[in-house]
């Protein structure tokens, strides 16, 4: 049983501690990854490929834009970018918490905590006091990542089996989870609630303009995402307050 230097608890308690922070999270993904599973039904996968595309994706918003991508039959270069693009949150949540690690962590440590980094997986990662050892994540990550997982399968197996009504009426519950994402930020900042509803027109938009409306959905996303966000980081950039010594 190894010492890790996070006020002299094991990594066996830490992982424990990582497991039980975890419960909650997963307990949550298995719903959320259900009705991804209707969507990934509709879409042609089977519980053993949704299972699999969801253990390495981790990610509702990146996922349900592949099973989108994978239901029109587009190219694989369309799934490759607007995955990336829904997914590279992930990319700067990683560096933030990379400056969490001892510099002693060993690299392949902070490669598997990236594997396994989620919104949720990142917020009690960060909010932990002192150095970040890996035992913590691997434990959150040993029920979040597989219930995520499963809770797609589970969806998928539920798709071959309910009816198709209640199938479209669960299909409404992803929506409903994406609304209670923007909402919050929207409330708090009026640029982001503005953003938001510009982006729907936009989106309206692209769908029945000559020319533009000829692109595969997934390409207007792409599009979208990149002019808005980008607009958007130009025009209203977040400042860094430097913090005065007391």
């Amino acid at each position: 049983m190894t010492r890790a230097p996070d006020g002299g608890k094991t990594t066996r308690q830490l992982f424990r501690e990582g497991m039980r922070d975890g419960t909650p999270i997963a307990l949550g993904y298995l719903v959320v990854s259900f009705t991804l599973g209707i969507t990934a039904h509709n879409a042609g996968l089977d519980a053993l490929q949704g299972f699999i595309a969801s253990f390495f994706n981790l990610a509702s918003a990146g996922e349900y834009a592949a099973f989108t991508v994978i239901a029109a039959d587009a190219p694989y270069w369309e799934m490759a970018a607007i995955t990336l693009v829904a997914n590279a949150r992930y990319m700067l949540m990683s560096c933030v918490l990379s400056q969490k690690f001892s510099p002693a962590t060993p690299f392949y440590h902070r490669l598997g905590v990236g594997f396994g980094v989620t919104d949720e997986i990142f917020g009690i990662s960060i909010s932990r006091q002192g150095f970040l050892q890996p035992a913590y994540n691997y434990g959150a990550m040993a029920l979040a990542v597989p219930v995520w997982a499963l809770g797609t399968s589970l969806g998928i197996v539920a798709g071959d089996v309910l009816p198709p009504s209640l199938l479209s009426a669960l299909s409404v519950a992803l929506y409903g989870m994406f609304i209670a994402i923007i909402i919050p930020p929207g409330k708090e900042n009026k640029i982001v609630l503005g953003l938001v509803f510009i982006s729907f027109a936009m989106s309206f938009l692209a769908a029945n303009l000559p020319l533009v409306s000829e692109l595969s959905g997934s390409s207007r996303t792409i599009i979208l995402t990149l002019l808005i966000s980008g607009a958007a980081a130009w025009r209203f950039p977040l400042r860094e307050v430097a913090e005065e010594d007391s």
